[in-house]
């Protein structure tokens, strides 16, 4: 129960160096994490210094009076073992050997490696092991005490001098341990696919990936994830929750009135960049409404609420023009010449709207603007809301005359006309959404 346990492959430089009589890193390790038991992996070159002078059973049983901490040992011996750069040796008995210790613990105890100790090969191997994810442990690396790479001489090695010349062995001396975070295979994968969706504008799907994760690997952008999934429903209400706990803001139109018609709009380029082109074009029309309105309040001083009712045919709510409010009113004389006298209370469209603009506004490449977006709507709102058909690039070039991206430019370019401050790069808040999520993985 609770036990921490150190395996540990014997490297040239411990249990102390020889040449600034300072803790080797397994002896380093067993000094600031104090193991129940110490598993050492020793090479035949390993062996023959512990039969010399049992300098590393020695050096732990000093450390452990030291400490008044008790340590088990256990020596893993590999006598035929020579070729000590040979990886895929050390891979596959590493992992024999560790799949035995993992046996032998519980939920509560605590495995150490040490990836400091040994052969480039035997650091490799266990670093692998770890990326793979099979055997949760903490990986330890110890920085040498002059920060560069160690020499090592074995001859003449008196390891008792050794150990009352050890600096380590003073009050307030440094810990050079550190534990490093190797990500498993499993994780480098999932976060692959999570950046791809994220790239893809795909956020649903990135959560879904990021929910099989754990928490802890994921608390730096979890929030932020379900953030721009919550912008991409329009769900205003839990995206400013987002924005509090995270404090990162992501809405560059601010104001509650203003900012659904400018991310209803990105919404819409989204699915065009995604090529969902019936998505696209059955967004055009509540849109294109909404702007029409803005710009009559604005550029003509006219509240189309001003002029309606609220009907609820069929159980939904539907602005319909009111007759009696209309009465007498340049609006409604407007509406009448446009239609040839056939105008008649009706629901609020955005054909009425452009009468309205053509009649009241003067600048003329609005007009024209208005016009040129009327038409398109006219021509692919039908298609896309009643017919099973495929809608594609081409269909709608030829159905409007546009292309989508020229489509998407104008609905941009009515915003200028609405009185919405809208700089030219908060089009790309998506984007700059999309690195800031990626920047915290």
């Amino acid at each position: 129960m609770d036990k921490i346990i150190l395996f540990t492959p014997v490297g040239g430089t411990d249990p102390i160096s020889s040449t600034n009589c300072r803790d080797g890193s397994m002896l380093h390790i067993c000094r600031n994490y104090k193991p129940d038991k110490v598993i050492m992996y020793m090479s035949k070159e390993m062996l023959e210094n512990q039969e010399a002078d049992d300098r590393y059973r020695y050096c732990l049983n000093r450390l452990s009076k030291l400490q008044q901490h008790e340590m088990k040992y256990e020596i893993v011996e590999r006598r035929e073992l020579t070729e000590v750069h040979e990886f895929d040796y050390f891979y596959e008995d590493f992992r024999k050997i560790i799949h035995q210790i993992y046996d032998e613990m519980d939920e509560t105890d605590t495995l150490l490696l040490n990836v400091s100790s040994g052969t480039p090969a035997m650091k490799s191997g266990l670093l692998v092991l770890q990326t793979l994810g099979e055997f949760p442990a903490k990986m330890i690396q110890v920085a040498t005490p002059e920060r560069k790479i160690n020499e090592h001489i074995h001859k003449n090695y008196d390891v008792e001098l050794l150990w009352e010349l050890n600096e380590d062995n003073e009050d307030g001396s440094p810990n050079r341990c550190r534990e490093i975070k190797c990500p498993t295979l499993s994780k480098i994968k999932k976060e692959e696919i999570i950046k791809k969706h994220i790239l893809a504008y795909d956020y649903s799907a990135a959560l879904e990936v990021t929910d099989t994760m754990q928490k802890d690997e994921v608390e730096s952008y979890r929030d932020l994830l379900y953030m721009a999934s919550q912008r991409m429903m329009l769900d205003f209400e839990n995206v400013d929750k987002m924005i509090r706990k995270t404090g990162i803001q992501c809405l560059p139109v601010r104001g509650s009135g203003e900012r659904k018609y400018f991310e209803y709009a990105c919404n819409m380029e989204i699915r065009l960049k995604k090529k969902e082109y019936v998505d696209f074009i059955r967004s055009v029309t509540p849109l294109i409404v909404d702007l029409f309105e803005l710009i009559l309040k604005k550029r003509c001083h006219i509240k189309i609420d001003d002029y309606c009712r609220l009907s609820t045919r069929d159980g939904k709510g539907h602005r319909r023009w009111s007759m009696q409010q209309l009465k007498d009113t340049t609006v409604l004389k407007i509406l009448n010449d446009g239609f040839a006298g056939k105008f008649n209370g009706q629901d609020i469209s955005s054909k009425h709207l452009k009468v309205l603009i053509e009649r009241l506004d003067t600048d003329q490449h609005l007009i024209e603007l208005v016009r040129d977006v009327r038409s398109v709507e006219d021509n692919v709102r039908n298609l896309a809301a009643h017919q099973i058909i495929s809608v594609t690039e081409e269909k709608i070039q030829k159905l409007t005359g546009f292309s989508s991206d020229k489509i998407m430019e104008m609905i941009k370019e009515l915003f200028n006309y609405t009185g919405i401050n809208i700089k030219k790069e908060y089009w790309d808040s998506y984007d700059e959404m999309n690195k800031i999520i990626i920047s915290k993985m």
